[in-house]
């Protein structure tokens, strides 16, 4: 069995959206186990042979401070999923709960991998090829130095590689140009560094990307500062909420309208289940020595479940020992950088 431990209060919508989802991941995953975490009343109505309700007295909100889910909030649904993890109890957690709760509460349960300084937010992007393009950081880490850059390549590197059984994945730096002389100092030194791990073979650099080359399936895998990751998960975000606004406004015009639009229907509803941003729900908070996945939090019951099987196949995969070794072979090459004591990293120590 595996076994996933699940916020279920986390999200816009908690309950009403995770539960649904659950049922639905059990009935197609008869391997899997679940322990669904949060409020007794929310959870009594659910009963399934393979599910166990753990209850949580508090509820991190979407708007709660890290200072609040850290020491206020000691038996949060949150907590207590990724509790189960640092217990042995689960194999993963997933929380669809504030983004930036969720990393600290992780952080300091959890702790980072020896040799990572942040953890990163990590999800597949729909490319033009047919596949996904990974792209870390999606937010979790604002500023970088290039020593993040080059921690971020090798994680997802071990992502990509356990979950695609491909022991060699591509990876590009995003930049403004493909050429080396371009961007700024942080990334002229990140592709030093990247250009060095490839010629050690703890990478296969390709060296720098743009940003259309993460929907042409230039490289398998695009580093970035979670600032630039952040906006670009975003945009695409919209870019798929426009494509479903448009067929919708197309079929309620003028009858000759409607006839080209039904004509077209095919191509577009293709491309809208392409782009669509659900299917690609679940982002690996990758660097810590526990499985956490983050879930979009306006995720409804499908995305949900979409991230319910991220958490699943990177379990069943190995994932965390697949970084561990990745990292622990380019352990030479991570040099923590000296100017790295954040202010988070002081409150999860006094917590």
């Amino acid at each position: 069995m595996t076994t996933l431990a699940v916020d279920c209060m986390g999200g816009d919508h908690g309950p009403q959206v995770t539960l649904p989802a659950c049922r639905h991941f059990l009935e197609r995953h008869p391997e899997a186990h679940l322990l669904l975490v949060g409020a007794p009343d929310s959870l009594s109505a659910f009963q399934h042979p393979r599910a166990t309700a753990l209850h949580a007295s508090e509820v991190v909100a979407m708007d709660d401070s890290v200072e609040i889910a850290l020491r206020r909030k000691k038996d949060s649904s949150m907590r207590v999923s990724i509790q189960q993890v640092k217990d042995g109890r689960a194999d993963a957690a997933v929380s669809a709960g504030n983004t930036g709760a969720l990393m600290a509460l992780a952080r300091y349960l959890l702790k980072t991998v020896e040799g990572i300084d942040r953890p990163a937010i990590a999800s597949p992007m729909p490319n033009a090829k047919g596949g996904a393009t990974t792209v870390l950081d999606l937010g979790a880490n604002v500023d970088c130095t290039e020593q993040h850059l080059l921690q971020f390549a090798v994680m997802g590197s071990a992502l990509v590689s356990a979950m695609n059984e491909d022991e060699a994945p591509s990876v590009g730096l995003l930049n403004i140009g493909e050429e080396v002389i371009k961007g700024s100092e942080v990334i002229k030194r990140a592709g030093e560094l990247l250009r060095a791990a490839a010629a050690s073979g703890d990478l296969n650099f390709l060296g720098n990307v743009e940003g259309n080359d993460i929907y042409k399936g230039t490289v398998d895998i695009v580093v970035c500062d979670g600032f630039v990751g952040n906006v670009m998960l975003k945009t695409s975000e919209g870019l798929a909420t426009m494509v479903g606004g448009f067929l919708r406004e197309e079929f309620s015009r003028h009858p000759l309208t409607k006839l080209a639009a039904l004509v077209a229907y095919p191509v577009l509803a293709a491309f809208k289940k392409r782009v669509d941003y659900r299917r690609y729900n679940g982002a690996a908070l990758l660097g810590l020595r526990g499985l956490v996945f983050k879930s979009h939090g306006s995720a409804d019951a499908f995305a949900f479940e979409h991230a319910l099987n991220r958490a699943y196949d990177a379990a069943r995969h190995k994932l965390l020992e697949r970084v561990q070794a990745r990292i622990a072979h380019a352990r030479p090459l991570l040099v923590s950088p000296a100017d790295d004591a954040q202010p988070l990293e002081k409150m999860l120590t006094s917590s």
